[in-house]
């Protein structure tokens, strides 16, 4: 007997049978066995099985995690009469076991006493996430198991060709402007992203150059031309951050990242060294009455996995380990502030120290914003000495502020020279780990508009009048920089290629070790530029919420149905042309039957986008809380990002288990509609609307408004569409 599919997913049954006979024999195939979905062993009920090739029949179905084990047989019987089946010989068969597999065996069947037929059969098993097989595989919705919510499935494909009218929809205005509410300013869309930068507190406090001995030494021998190009470029570090010798060949693990879901291989190199294992004694030792207070000791606030893998690698990893440089590399036009901002917006959301150098705004700031394309050529030395020090500035200010408590610094310029690039490495020896993100575009369209975009913000030609001329002058600049480019070959480094286009692309990564790195892989990996809209809401007002009780699983009060067919309305005017669109909601009922009205989408659940779990505080309302409970309700009120419901989740515990959402809606380049709740929302929204932690509680999510976030080249942008009053007045707790 086979056992259970794990409780992780939905588990994805192929059955394919091959017999060239077959057709020939008028016979047609069908599957039964023990699982109600198959008949409960009634041949009468027994699944056809589809021709999917001239001697290939296949039946595919979806088993929900949980589901019963069952076993099964082929049957074959007369197209003509449906009653006269014959049974195939031998045991029954099991199905699955939770893994996958792919099995290959033969079928016999008994024609008659004299003759017998035989098939190959292929039976698949794989378990697949709700998004997978909504995203990847047409379901049967009969074979589905109903959710909780009556009319309702745990996962729904429409796979209708042309989409329905919904007879849900009503109330709404054709014109959806109508609905739209002011919102405040906070995303930098339409911003030139390096103004929003870390501000060039070396220049803005001096006005004059750094008066650091050692980053002057630098500078003069790298003028002179003293410090040899290879001194560093030819040394790896090991992963216990020390310089190794150059290995024979570079072992680098290649990527391909297509439209669908990227693979990603864990680099060749990518181990971790136990035989240096030190314990830094200079780490900072926060008392035991102050750790629930300060969180990991020395730590940034993050909970969960992420907080134990940082702790271990503070604990245990070499101290420079611990501070991790991002030192962008490419031509001009080529993504690397558009990579940086994402990188510094996903880090600060994880919890982590993050702020994002930009040396171009250094540049201006020194020499100004009337630079001509000469001033950047590899000839000019005055051009170079000045830019290698605006450079080795933005570093020194970097690696002051790691000093100062900081974690990851992002260094954003083109660092387009094994020079510029060893004089950053001997700035970070000891101090922090460098990682190179080298960003490489060769698609001539892309990188047209990224350069005519680039004349459009930049200040480096607010002044200029002429846009044509701008362009004319970027382009000249762009092809000095071509001319002494050299590409990363040396030390630890992400390559990027062609991987903003859209259509697919390929990552490098060579000596890339610890926990950090690997996120920061994972992250680049999914990223891209394509434009779509992602709208958040959430669920329409529930009964718990008319009665302001936390958490909870009710239904929808009446003013909540009226919105769900507002809402679906809404969606269907709003992407009436995006057939790929996807609508994702919690496994809670008020967020499913709020997706309800919605048709023509699919639609999946997701457990982590489940609203904060309220532990023994379900159920109840705020003033029981604080009549029963007042240590905690005193708790919460003064620090609510942090705090934990007794057996329950804290904001920080949210976020965490919000990063693969976050991930599937950057890799996304579909439009998406995510029905959850306020917690999670908010949750949510300060990532792409980069808002530092300790806001996430107090972010407004208010109910029957949908917030539409759209991500692409220029940055982000919001918009709000209200389209609904809540009727209760505790209705937005």
């Amino acid at each position: 007997m086979a056992t259970a599919a794990s409780s992780g997913g939905h588990q994805y049954v192929s059955v394919k049978l091959e017999s060239p006979r077959l057709a020939a024999l008028d016979l047609a195939p069908h599957l039964f066995g023990s699982h109600p979905v198959a008949g409960s062993w009634d041949p009468s009920k027994a699944l056809p099985m589809e021709r999917a090739a001239d001697a290939i029949w296949e039946l595919s179905c979806v088993l929900p995690s949980r589901h019963e084990t069952m076993d099964f047989k082929l049957v074959l019987k007369q197209k003509a009469d449906s009653s006269q089946c014959i049974v195939e010989e031998g045991p029954n068969r099991p199905l699955g076991c939770g893994s996958n597999e792919v099995e290959m065996t033969d079928a016999v069947f008994k024609l008659n006493e004299k003759d017998a037929l035989e098939c190959k059969v292929w039976v698949e098993t794989e378990m697949l996430s709700p998004f997978d097989l909504a995203a990847s595989w047409k379901a049967h919705q009969e074979n589905l198991q109903p959710s909780r919510v009556r009319g309702t499935y745990d996962v729904v494909m429409d796979v209708t060709e042309s989409r329905p009218k919904n007879d849900f929809a009503s109330g709404l205005e054709l014109d959806l402007e109508k609905y739209v509410v002011p919102t405040t300013p906070s995303m930098g869309s339409g911003v030139y992203a390096a103004n929003l930068t870390e501000n060039p507190r070396s220049l803005l406090n001096t006005g004059m150059s750094s008066n650091n001995d050692t980053t002057l030494g630098i500078l003069h021998n790298l003028v002179k031309g003293d410090a040899s190009p290879d001194h560093y470029a030819n040394t790896k570090k090991d992963v216990d951050g020390r310089h190794a010798p150059q290995q024979e060949g570079h072992r680098v693990v290649f990527v391909d990242r297509g439209v669908g879901s990227p693979r990603f291989a864990r680099p060749k190199n990518e181990t971790i060294s136990t035989s240096n294992i030190k314990q830094d004694c200079e780490a900072k030792v926060v008392p035991p009455h102050n750790i629930e207070k300060h969180g990991s000791v020395g730590m940034p606030a993050a909970e969960g996995a992420v907080a134990a893998a940082a702790v271990a690698d503070q604990m245990y990893g070499p101290k420079e380990d611990r501070k991790l440089a991002i030192v962008l590399v490419g031509l001009p036009a080529r993504g690397k502030t558009f990579t940086a901002a994402k990188l510094t917006r996903y880090l600060r959301w994880l919890g982590h120290e993050t702020k994002h150098f930009n040396v171009g705004k250094y540049r201006r700031l020194k020499h100004g914003t009337n630079q001509t394309a000469d001033f950047f050529r590899g000839d000019n030395k005055e051009g170079v000495e000045a830019r290698n020090e605006v450079a080795a500035l933005a570093m020194e200010d970097m690696l002051s502020w790691m000093e100062e408590g900081g974690q990851v610094g992002i260094c954003d310029a083109t660092n387009s020279t094994r020079n510029r690039r060893n004089m950053l490495m001997k700035m970070a020896e000891g101090k922090c780990k460098i990682i190179f993100v080298e960003t490489i575009c060769n698609d001539q369209d892309v990188l047209e508009r990224n350069i005519r975009l680039k004349v459009q913000q930049s200040p480096d030609y607010a002044e200029q009048t002429d846009f044509e001329a701008g362009v004319r002058d970027f382009k000249e600049r762009l092809a000095y920089y071509e001319k002494v480019y050299e590409p990363v070959e040396e030390g630890s480094y992400i390559k990027m290629i062609d991987m903003v286009s859209g259509n697919g692309g390929q990552l490098q990564i060579n000596n890339i070790s610890g926990y950090l790195p690997g996120r920061i892989v994972f992250f680049l990996v999914n990223c891209h530029l394509t434009p779509r809209p992602i709208l958040l809401t959430r669920h329409g007002e529930s009964l718990d919420n008319v009665g302001g009780r936390i958490g909870g699983d009710s239904s929808l009060s009446e003013a909540g149905q009226i919105y769900s067919r507002k809402l679906a309305s809404f969606v269907e005017k709003r992407l009436k042309s995006e057939r790929t669109a996807s609508i994702w909601t919690s496994t809670l009922q008020r967020t499913i039957l709020t997706a309800h009205p919605i048709i023509g989408f699919p639609k999946i659940q997701w457990r982590a986008l489940d609203e904060i779990n309220a532990g023994v505080c379900d159920g109840m309302t705020y003033d029981e809380v604080k009549k029963n409970k007042p240590e905690d309700y005193e708790s919460r009120r003064k620090d609510k990002l942090r705090y934990r419901y007794p057996r329950g989740e804290s904001y920080l515990d949210v976020i965490q288990r919000l990063e693969p959402v976050i991930i599937e809606l950057e890799r996304q380049r579909s439009p998406v509609v995510v029905i959850a709740h306020q917690a999670v929302l908010r949750s949510l929204y300060a990532y792409f609307a980069d808002k530092p932690l300790e806001e996430v509680p107090k972010i407004e999510i208010p109910l029957h408004t949908i917030i539409e976030i759209k991500m692409g080249v220029t940055g982000v942008e919001e918009k709000r569409y209200k389209l609904m009053d809540a009727v209760n007045p505790t209705a937005g707790i």
